[in-house]
This record gives C-alpha cells, sequence and structure tokens, in this order.
C-alpha cells in the first residue's frame, strides 16, 4: 500500500555523531539517499559546538541538492555511550569525553527548527540495516558491531526494542563466560561477548598467545585477520575461537527473541562475504550458535554481514525519524 504524507515525499536529516566523525546525510520517505556528507566531530569543543556545525551542515547540504525545506520535516540523531533517550540527554559517553548529561536533542532540534529523535547509535545502525540495508526483507533482525567494543540493535516488526533504561540492545554485554577468570569487558564486568568479540578482545587474545614471540609492535585486528588468511595458526585460532564466542551470544538472542536474521556490522569483519576467511567465520557462527540452541530454530540460524557499512548509522537515524513522522501522522500501518 502507498504510504499517505500531508507532506508530498517527505524528506528526513540522519546525523551519526562518531569520536572522529558526524556523519550525516538526506533521506525521503522511501529510503532513497539523496545526499551524505561528514565532518570532524571535534569533541573538545563540546556539543553544542557540534550540533550547531551539524545543523549548518545540513541546512548547506539541503540547499546544494535543491530540497525544498517543507519537504524536511524531522532529523534523527544518533550518539554513542550512556544516554537518556526520553529526556534527550548525553550523558557520559566514554568516547566523547567533553560531552556530559548535555540536552542534545533539544539544542539540534533548536538550531535546525525541526523535531528530532534522538537514539543509541547502534540502535540507529541496526534500523539503517533494517530499513533498506541487509534487513529490508526480513521482520525481525539483531545487528551485532563489531569494533573497538560490540555494539547491537534489535528491531522486531519495525519496532526497536530499548528498554526502560535504554539498555536494551546492548548485545554486547550479554555475558558469554562465566568463569570466575573470564575476560574483563570494558564495562568493568568480566564475561560479556565484547570481552572476546571486539577488535581490542581479539588483539588482546592475539597478544596472549603469542607471549614471548610477539614482535613489537602488536598487530591491529585487521592485520590479524590477514594473517589468517594467510594461514599464519594463531591468527586463525583467534579467528575461529572469536567466531565461537559469538556463537553463544546468538544463541542467548535466538532464546530471547528468535530473530530472522542477525547482521554482522563494524570494521571488524575478517574481510567479510568477499573472502574465503569471512565466509568461513560466518560459517563456523552459524555452525556453533546451531549446537546450542533448542528446538527447530537451531536450523533456521541466518547470519549476514552489513551491507550499509559506515552509512547505516545516520541512515538509521533519519528512518528512527520517519517512524515516529509516520506514527504521528497515522500512517504507520502503510508500513507492513
Amino acid at each position: 500500500m502507498e504510504t499517505q504524507s500531508p507532506h508530498p515525499c517527505p524528506v528526513f536529516v540522519g546525523i551519526d555523531v562518531g569520536g572522529t566523525n558526524i556523519k550525516y546525510g538526506l533521506v525521503d520517505i522511501d529510503g532513497t539517499i539523496i545526499a551524505s556528507q561528514k565532518f570532524p566531530t571535534e569533541q573538545h569543543l563540546g556539543p553544542a559546538d557540534a550540533m550547531t556545525r551539524a545543523a549548518d551542515n545540513a541546512k548547506q547540504l539541503i540547499l546544494n541538492h535543491s530540497v525544498a525545506m517543507e519537504r524536511v520535516v524531522a532529523a534523527g540523531l544518533g550518539t554513542p555511550g550512556s544516554m537518556d533517550t526520553q529526556a534527550g540527554m548525553i550523558l557520559t559517553p566514554s568516547n566523547l569525553p567533553a560531552w556530559r548529561n548535555f540536552q542534545i536533542r533539544d539544542e539540534l532540534s533548536a538550531q535546525l527548527k525541526l523535531p528530532v529523535v534522538y537514539c543509541n547509535d547502534a540502535n540507529a545502525a541496526a534500523m539503517g540495516e533494517y530499513w533498506i540495508g541487509g534487513g529490508k526483507n526480513f521482520s525481525s533482525m539483531v545487528l551485532l558491531t563489531l569494533g573497538t567494543g560490540v555494539g547491537g540493535g534489535i528491531i522486531v516488526h519495525n519496532q526497536l526494542i530499548d528498554g526502560n533504561n535504554d539498555l536494551g540492545g546492548e548485545c554486547g554485554h550479554v555475558a558469554v563466560d562465566y568463569r570466575q577468570d573470564a575476560r574483563m569487558c570494558s564495562c568493568g564486568i568480566r564475561g560479556h561477548l565484547e570481552a572476546y568479540c571486539s577488535a581490542t578482545a581479539v588483539v588482546g587474545r592475539y597478544v596472549e598467545k603469542l607471549g614471548n614471540r610477539l614482535v613489537d609492535p602488536a598487530p591491529d585486528a585487521e592485520e590479524i585477520a590477514r594473517l589468517a588468511e594467510g594461514g599464519d595458526p594463531v591468527a586463525r585460532s583467534i579467528v575461529l575461537e572469536t567466531a565461537d564466542y559469538l556463537a553463544r551470544g546468538l544463541a542467548v538472542f535466538t532464546h530471547v527473541i528468535d530473530p530472522q536474521l542477525f547482521v554482522l556490522g563494524g570494521a571488524m569483519n575478517f574481510g567479510g562475504s568477499e573472502t574465503e576467511l569471512g565466509r568461513e567465520f560466518i560459517g563456523r557462527v552459524v555452525q556453533e550458535a546451531g549446537k546450542q540452541i533448542y528446538g527447530r530454530a537451531q536450523e533456521n540460524v541466518r547470519v549476514e554481514f552489513a551491507s550499509l557499512g559506515g552509512e547505516a548509522g545516520w541512515i538509521g537515524a533519519a528512518g528512527i525519524a520517519r517512524m515516529n513522522y509516520l506514527e504521528k501522522s497515522g500512517t504507520a500501518a502503510n508500513l507492513e
């Protein structure tokens, strides 16, 4: 059914805040990308300055692509770290130390003169993949972002699962190792998925395995993937162990959510679907997860790499703004 709207072909602004860059863009109600750009975060200047620059850049993008301002009806903003989405406050993001307890949603709204929907950056990325990326043909999806940490987002029938304390979808903090000497997560709790499947953890585990044989400086996760692809036995064992721990997390999510699809995003994809190692990694995840899943779901584990790359965050932020706009205009039922 065609979506009806009070505005002819509405356009949405999406803004994705990162520690290094802020990505932003324009997308219409049907998911057609109009344009996107990025600029340095310069987090030391503070969130108010960043939101002023985000609004100014977004307005310029609208002007440069001849989009009538009356078509631009809402914006979505995604940020990392702890937040209170209901209050529109960013609280204590670890990679933005100069940003603390700031009414970021209202600041951006005032600058853009548009309603702004505020969300976790991983939830935004999940919505991007769900809307026009790898999950667009599925009704339920879990995104896991494997990078410096492990983020996540859960969507079921167009609804983001964010929870009472904005902790819904914090997939990286599911426990996968209950031993007393389990690896320490960045949050200070042992045994979390992030402590085993983040790029930081992959490097740490590789360094520990090599011990005195390690050549300084230690390789990063990308180099470990290249070594594994080239047949290095230690690097390869680390990649496969990472798949095994990830499978434990997928088994937990399956028993709680039973999604149709898992999507793996983030920079640490071991070469992705274009490489033999990436395909082997996903195959191992599916195989090991299936061993731990009850019932017929064990035969239906589906895992794919994300398709939108670094664009997913701003696209999904715009997508969440779109969802909110359609709900308020009474046309959300046409999404199904």
